[in-house]
């Protein structure tokens, strides 16, 4: 009977332990979500969640608020005032302040006004405010498009880093794989005599340092993923795989001249700076106006109760309003705006020397892009020869060792080689991908 019970607790204990083991291989397998995305995809995620982005939106939204409450300046100024008041008697004196009279007057009163005035012209101050409100948009969006570009390449780095790591991970799986069919040859003849145990030796070494290098890339690739998982504003448990599609594409750039000038219209930054110096000048023109009369139109209506301008006081409330026109002008201006306007031309000089500046380092920027795209193109069919000579190479090697007509260090030497080429190779077609990229971030189309 005891007997029995232990082997009834025993065979509960495994059914526990193994819907248990089970129940967290599949938790394990449900909690990681894995989401394969291309470019195309990961540029919209990007700009839809990256937290810096929703920082630049902001300011754009500022901006075309502040164009918004600048138009208001084209509506009338209405003002309406109420008071009430107690009014105490009047008291009469003498010329000599001999004596005095007192004169009993109605003790509530009340005003009640109502005013209205518009600026009709000021050396058009108003159309400039508004129009460097709408510059000031303008500059705000196109700074919110620079970030856009930023972000884009920043998380293509990471995006494409990403794959280079998996293409590794690929790579070195496959040396450890080869190397183990080499470990257990070389054991075969170590039994069999025919070499010594230092063959042996230095497989099981080659074997546990590319397991260590193994290892690394994959702590890579989680540190990267957790990097890309939270600039796209996906859930954390995400792993990001990337699309071999982009592999498969044809990059072919414009000539580097058209390169230029589309950079010259389309780079963000260089369209900043054009759009500045077309802000300080109209700054400038806001300028001028100072030196400009302000001609208004005003109407008002006001009730006021008593009547204290007669004798007697009247009780009454008396009904008055007005339209007209004024004209003022600020006799300072005359002496100040002209210092104002020099500073305004300074500052219109600086920004356009900024500008060209700023064109000539674009210029540099494409042409630096353009050799980088054509050297990834040179070096992808460079490193794959390369990969070809020591794939060779190391069937040479291998079957030269296995006649004794070779040392382990040389079959070593030729493994070594062969998962260099073979890492420099993998890396080399999304060299292109970037390198393309990047020239399309400083022609301003990426």
């Amino acid at each position: 009977m005891n007997i029995k019970s232990s082997a009834l607790k025993t065979g509960l204990y495994l059914v526990v332990c193994f819907f248990t083991i089970f129940s967290n291989l599949t938790y394990g397998q449900d909690s990681i979500s894995t989401k394969k995305i291309n470019i195309e995809t990961l540029f919209a995620l990007a700009i839809r969640n990256h937290p810096n982005l929703a920082v630049s939106k902001t300011a754009v939204d500022i901006a075309k608020q502040k164009t918004a409450v600048a138009k208001l300046k084209t509506l009338p100024e209405i003002s309406a005032s109420a008071s009430a008041f107690y009014l105490g008697d009047a008291a009469l004196i003498e010329k000599n302040l001999s004596g005095s009279e007192k004169v009993p007057l109605p003790h509530f009163g009340n005003n009640y006004s109502l005013e209205a005035k518009e600026l009709i012209w000021k050396g058009g101050v108003i159309k400039n405010s508004i129009k460097a409100s709408s510059l000031g948009e303008e500059l705000a969006e196109l700074d919110h498009l620079n970030e856009e570009q930023n972000i884009k390449i920043l998380v293509l780095g990471y995006f494409l880093d990403l794959f280079k790591l998996g293409n590794q991970e690929q790579v070195y799986h496959q040396n450890i794989e080869l190397a183990q069919r080499r470990l257990e040859l070389t054991e075969k003849l170590y039994k069999q005599g025919m070499i010594t145990k230092n063959d042996v030796i230095r497989n099981q070494l080659q074997i546990s340092e590319l397991q260590l290098a193994k290892e690394v890339v994959q702590n890579n690739m989680r540190i990267l993923n957790d990097e890309l998982v939270v600039a796209l504003g996906l859930p954390e448990n995400t792993r990001i795989t990337p699309d071999d599609g982009i592999l498969k594409a044809h990059f072919q750039p414009r000539d580097l001249t058209t390169l230029k000038q589309e950079a010259y219209i389309s780079n963000p930054n260089v369209q900043l700076a054009t759009k500045e110096t077309e802000l300080l000048y109209t700054e400038k023109d806001i300028t001028k106006s100072e030196k400009s009369p302000a001609l208004s139109l005003f109407a008002g209506n006001n009730l006021v109760k008593p009547i204290t301008n007669v004798m007697p006081v009247i009780d009454k409330y008396m009904n008055t309003w007005n339209v007209g026109v004024s004209l003022s002008y600020n006799i300072s201006s005359l002496y100040t705006t002209d210092k104002k306007l020099k500073l305004n031309d300074l500052q219109i000089e600086k920004n356009k020397k900024y500008e060209q500046a700023l064109k000539q380092k674009t210029s540099v920027a494409v042409n630096t892009a353009y050799i980088k795209y054509n050297e990834a193109y040179s070096q992808r069919n460079a490193l794959e020869y390369n990969k070809a000579l020591a794939d060779e190479n190391y069937r040479i090697i291998e079957k030269k060792y296995l006649n004794q007509l070779a040392l382990i260090v040389d079959i070593m030497d030729a493994s070594n080689s062969k998962l260099e080429a073979e890492l420099k190779y993998t890396n080399a077609e999304i060299n292109i991908v970037y390198a393309y990229y990047k020239l399309l971030k400083e022609t301003g189309k990426i």
